[in-house]
């Protein structure tokens, strides 16, 4: 997984799941800069309401 990759799915959907949470958290030791910086972003969208954690229905 790229972090990349989870923030326009997050963005386009509004979603989070708690493994791609899990994955973050788990990850964040080795981060570039920019990484560092999208995860952030993440975050307050979260604490804004932009995107909710819950999880996605395939269709």
């Amino acid at each position: 997984m790229e972090i990349g990759k989870l923030f326009l799915k997050s963005n386009s959907t509004g979603i989070i799941t708690f493994s791609e949470l899990d994955w973050i958290t788990t990850h964040q030791s080795n981060f570039t800069r920019l990484e560092e910086s999208i995860a952030i972003k993440l975050g307050r969208m979260l604490d804004a309401g932009s995107i909710n954690i819950g999880c996605r229905l395939k269709s």
